[in-house]
């Protein structure tokens, strides 16, 4: 079994979760003015993304910028994946690649822990996305636990590229942002990130 088979009843009954439906649960946090390589990346790939519309070119003109500048304001301390297998404990489903993974270790090399960040890219409804990225973020928490470096929270988004959904892991508690936020502008979504990522 994949990541990609798993809805939000199944991960939620694989994995014993409770959810819960929340509003922002981010505490506020300063936008970051983006670099003019990432405004630049975006002039150009916001309107040739949103014009096909497939999620490889979400993926890679709009997400695949803003998580590359994540990593250069926190001048290259953590490590970013793009479409790297995440194979954890397949016995439970949990194998397959991620779209992206963020891990505060800066071995670029090979996925150490601890993971800190998924990320899951999609065309259009999030809602589709929720249970594959749940899936993913239970992998990234037993991924810390099995390399004894657990930590207490993992972040996880659906994202389409203009529009972002956030959720987070605690223990067996699965929170969903029910807030949806947009790019333009990449402000405030850059300062949630590098929040997450450095002090979530």
């Amino acid at each position: 079994m994949l990541y990609s088979e798993f809805t939000l009843k199944k991960a939620k009954r694989d994995f014993g979760l409770t959810t819960v439906e929340a509003g922002r649960f981010l505490p506020p946090t300063e936008p970051i003015n983006p670099s003019l390589y990432l405004t630049e990346s975006l002039i150009e790939g916001l309107p040739l993304a949103t014009a096909t519309g497939s999620e490889k070119a979400r993926s890679e003109l709009i997400i695949s910028p803003i998580l590359v500048e994540v990593r250069k304001i926190l001048q290259r301390q953590v490590s970013l994946f793009s479409g790297e297998d995440f194979t954890v404990e397949p016995e439970l489903g949990l194998s397959g690649v991620c779209d992206f993974l963020i891990s505060r270790s800066p071995e670029q090399i090979l996925i150490e822990a601890p993971a800190i960040v998924i990320v899951e890219a999609k065309k259009a409804d999030l809602k589709v996305g929720l249970g594959q990225c749940a899936a993913e973020m239970v992998a990234a928490q037993k991924f810390n636990e099995i390399n004894n470096i657990p930590i207490a929270t993992i972040y996880g988004s659906v994202s389409s590229g203009t529009v972002w959904r956030f959720l987070k892991l605690e223990a067996k508690t699965l929170t969903i942002d029910l807030n949806d936020y947009a790019v333009p502008p990449v402000e405030p979504l850059l300062g949630m990130l590098v929040w997450m990522v450095r002090d979530g």
